[in-house]
């Protein structure tokens, strides 16, 4: 059976995979990919180079062992001149290389072999506070308005009662309005939260939202990728 191909948000978050174990590259490709990153590969520091010189990307992920320049002669390189997050990943896991790649200017360092699950929710911790701070103020959508700042939902006059991760989970959704925002996007800092607890917590949220939960026109969903809030305009 072929499986289902990956619809790509247009906004979706574009990494870099640097690292010359052909293997490791196709597999971090495929599971980012579902995962609704955009993801482009590379197998030396110098085709990275060529790639960032004609290519946007959100973040990279580098290994450090590699024929050549290493990727900590790579990283160190781009820090000169960008702030692009990076991640380095090695097999190389003493505590002198991690201290190493942080000094350089790394974000983080995951040592192989690398658990797919703990490397996307570090990459959407460091996505999540590498953002530029959105603009503050307030979106409106079928009854009710959000205030971004303080966190308020209300119908009226009537505040509307959100738990913590509905209030968090609508704030990111209100700060990109009518844009697709991947379901990793909305899973929170806590290490207990999942991608289908994502599920669960949105049908919560359009209990107090939509007239026809079942059928909902406000949070709607974007099927293989996540959820986008649909505003008054």
């Amino acid at each position: 059976m072929v499986a289902a191909p990956v619809i790509l948000a247009d906004n979706a978050p574009h990494l870099l995979v640097v690292d010359d174990d052909q293997r490791i590259r196709d597999q971090l490709s495929r599971f980012l990919s579902r995962e609704g990153y955009r993801v482009t590969t590379a197998q030396t520091a110098a085709e990275a180079r060529a790639k960032l010189d004609g290519l946007k990307f959100d973040l990279l992920i580098v290994d450090v062992m590699m024929p050549g320049e290493s990727g900590f002669d790579l990283a160190r390189d781009i820090r000169r001149g960008s702030v692009v997050p990076i991640v380095m990943l090695t097999a190389r896991a003493e505590a002198d290389n991690r201290i190493a790649g942080l000094e350089i200017g790394a974000d983080d360092y995951v040592a192989k072999p690398v658990e797919p699950r703990e490397l996307v929710l570090r990459i959407a911790n460091i996505l999540k506070h590498s953002r530029p701070a959105p603009l503050r103020g307030s979106v409106r959508f079928g009854d009710f308005v959000f205030h971004l700042e303080r966190g308020e939902l209300r119908r009226g006059d009537d505040i509307v009662h959100l738990t913590d991760r509905e209030r968090e989970m609508l704030r990111v959704l209100a700060e990109s309005p009518g844009e697709t925002v991947p379901r990793f996007g909305l899973v929170g800092d806590g290490s207990a939260n999942s991608e289908r607890g994502v599920d669960v917590q949105v049908n919560r949220l359009r209990r107090k939202i939509e007239r026809d939960p079942a059928n909902p026109l406000i949070v709607q969903t974007v099927r293989g990728v996540g959820y986008r809030l649909v505003v008054a305009t």
